[in-house]
This record gives structure tokens, C-alpha cells and sequence, in this order.
């Protein structure tokens, strides 16, 4: 069976655009990858998603340590400052994140003072465990082990 040509225009259905963008990205990201190892080519891809999200391919095997032994000492200084400016905003990027996760998770967490209001050591606590006969379930008070 054969694939017939698919006309080159704007799809315009945003579901189907966003599945063929997503589709034939990774395509191209493999026949980068594919190229830069097959023919020991340095190969460098930047992708811009309508939404505006970067995709990046870079092949420098440099990056990786590997094929530095013919890189001169300006090279060499070069190939660190570029890997630790790429630390340093990796970095950035994952203490942003967490900085997101540790707000969004206290605001949905309880203070001691909203927990405890009554000043009493004991708290009531609705438990799924259950030993003995059947019997009308009742709130059990737990008390806190200092």
C-alpha cells in the first residue's frame, strides 16, 4: 500500500497540528542524531513549538569529554566556561521548579497553630482500622509521642 503526498499547508484543525508538529519533531531530532553518528558530523538542531518551547539537538562530543585530546588550551578554556554556563542555568531552572513545588505544597499544607487550635495535646482522628466486634464507629482520640 502506498502513502499518498501530504499537501504542504497549514493543518488547521490545533489538535491535529499540535500531534504532526510533535510527530515529525522527534522524527527530525532522530535524523540528527542519526546523521551526526553515522557520519561523524557535528550536528546542531534548535526547534521553536508554536507555544513558543525550545527543542534543542546538539551532537559536540566535546560536551561529553570525548575528542578533546586535539583541543588547544584556549579550546579547552572555551569548552569549560560554555559547560558552566550551561550548570549554571540548569541549576537555575531546577531551584525554580522546586522554589514552584515548596509554595504550591504549602499552601496546601497546615500550619501547627490551624492544626492544634485548642492548645490540647490530643487530636481526633476518624481511623480506618478497625479491631473487634462490629460495632458503631467512633472518632478515637490519638495522642502525639514526644
Amino acid at each position: 500500500m502506498v502513502r499518498g503526498k501530504t499537501e504542504m499547508k497549514r493543518i488547521e484543525n490545533a489538535t491535529s497540528r499540535q500531534v504532526t508538529f510533535s510527530k515529525r519533531r522527534n522524527g527530525l531530532l532522530k535524523k540528527a542524531f542519526e546523521l551526526s553518528v553515522l557520519c561523524d558530523a557535528e550536528v546542531a538542531l534548535i526547534i521553536f513549538s508554536p507555544t513558543s518551547k525550545l527543542y534543542e539537538f546538539s551532537s559536540s562530543r566535546k560536551m561529553l569529554g570525548e575528542g578533546i585530546d586535539v583541543c588547544s588550551i584556549e579550546e579547552l578554556h572555551q569548552l569549560e566556561n560554555q559547560l558552566e554556563r550551561g550548570l549554571t542555568r540548569i541549576r537555575a531552572k531546577k531551584l525554580s521548579g522546586m522554589g514552584a513545588i515548596v509554595v504550591a505544597s504549602s499552601s496546601s499544607t497546615l500550619t501547627s497553630s490551624e492544626v492544634n487550635t485548642d492548645g490540647n495535646d490530643s487530636m481526633e482522628v476518624e481511623t480506618g482500622l478497625f479491631i473487634g466486634p462490629p460495632e458503631p464507629r467512633q472518632s478515637k482520640k490519638i495522642y502525639p509521642q514526644c
